[in-house]
């Protein structure tokens, strides 16, 4: 009797759409704003940029990449062999899968940034990181928002 074969290609592509779409992080850009964010008072600051620096905002692991991941490897796996070998095959192709779902979650998930150091009017210093969404240059006047949560953006 012959083993079944699965539509492989199919269930990656599947696989690999759900993984990019887990492994997209919320937007810490200073112009996006989630449902639960809108209509929300914020308190507004006003400042001058100092000091810029680009950063890295790194990707997150929710480990849906891993399990995405290890499920594609294992079925992949599957197909080899027979027997025990099919099952080493799988063991293997599960454990690479998850280790590649891995890092490419993270990667997914990784955004250019900037640090912004602002000396707002009252004379405080403040320093911000969020993804670089704006052409920000030293010496620009800016609007910080503070939110409830205490969670702050740089406005121009």
């Amino acid at each position: 009797m012959q083993k079944p074969r699965l539509n492989l290609s199919g269930l990656l592509t599947g696989l690999g759409i759900l993984l990019i779409v887990s492994g997209c992080s919320m937007s810490q850009s200073g112009r996006v704003y989630s449902q639960s964010q809108a209509q929300r008072a914020l308190s507004v600051y006003y400042g001058t940029i100092i000091e810029l620096k680009d950063v890295t905002i790194e990707g997150g692991n929710s480990g849906a990449g891993t399990v995405i991941g290890g499920v594609a490897g294992g079925v992949a796996g599957s197909t080899i062999g027979r027997g025990r070998g099919s099952a080493l095959a799988t063991v293997a192709g599960a454990l690479v899968g998850a280790a590649a779902g891995t890092v490419m979650e993270k990667e997914s998930g990784t955004k250019a940034a900037l640090e912004f150091t602002i000396e707002l009017d009252d004379g405080r210093l403040m320093a911000v990181v969020q993804e670089n969404d704006g052409d920000y240059r030293v010496g620009d006047r800016v609007r910080l928002l503070e939110s409830d949560r205490g969670t702050w953006r740089v406005r121009q």
